[in-house]
């Protein structure tokens, strides 16, 4: 699928290499905040680099592995939304990561965005276990999954090496029966 449609603002899609500059200058502007949390973010130092990772989404997206990651709203590119790379199509599992533009953060973009990618992989793509991992010092992050009903699974000791040093992650879960089962509460 091209686009995953969230809502009236938002919209999920795939990258083209028009868009690493901007993702490149996004990510620059918020070096300092997304550093405290994504282990990938020292090793973006350029454009090239953003252009590399354009081109393994559009491998996946080539390969069938993968969903739209760039977040968009209002138009606008504000953040990336997930799968890449974790799809386990033999066991229906895959994990979903996330991060938003810091000014863009408070108005529900992320959580609506994970609700559409949720259903889309759900009801689109049979998987039976999404998984988000996040730091649990996060507050803003960790309140996506508890908001969409996810269950808490437990803490994976020191699995994120970020800023020079180890961190925890809470490792919260759905089901496909848990998700059909909340119904038209998750999607609230």
């Amino acid at each position: 699928m091209e686009v995953i449609p969230v809502d009236e603002e938002i919209a999920l899609r795939w990258p083209t290499m028009h868009d690493a500059e901007g993702l490149f200058a996004l990510i620059e502007t918020n070096r300092d905040y997304l550093g405290r949390w994504l282990p990938w973010v020292e090793g973006t130092r350029s454009v090239e680099d953003e252009r590399r990772w354009v081109e393994s989404c559009l491998r996946l997206k080539a390969e069938g592995n993968g969903t739209p990651p760039l977040i968009i709203y209002r138009e606008q590119v504000v953040g990336t939304i997930s799968t890449a790379g974790s799809m386990d199509t033999l066991n229906k599992t895959c994990e979903v990561g996330y991060w938003v533009a810091e000014i863009y953060q408070g108005r529900g973009i992320v959580t609506r965005a994970c609700r559409a990618l949720v259903e889309y992989l759900f009801g689109s793509l049979d998987v039976n276990r999404v998984v988000i991992r996040v730091q649990p010092e996060n507050r803003r992050s960790i309140a996506i999954p508890q908001r969409l009903g996810f269950t808490y699974e437990g803490i994976q000791r020191q699995a994120s090496y970020v800023g020079g040093q180890f961190h925890n992650l809470a490792v919260y879960a759905m089901l496909a029966q848990e998700w059909a089962e909340l119904g038209d509460k998750a999607r609230e």
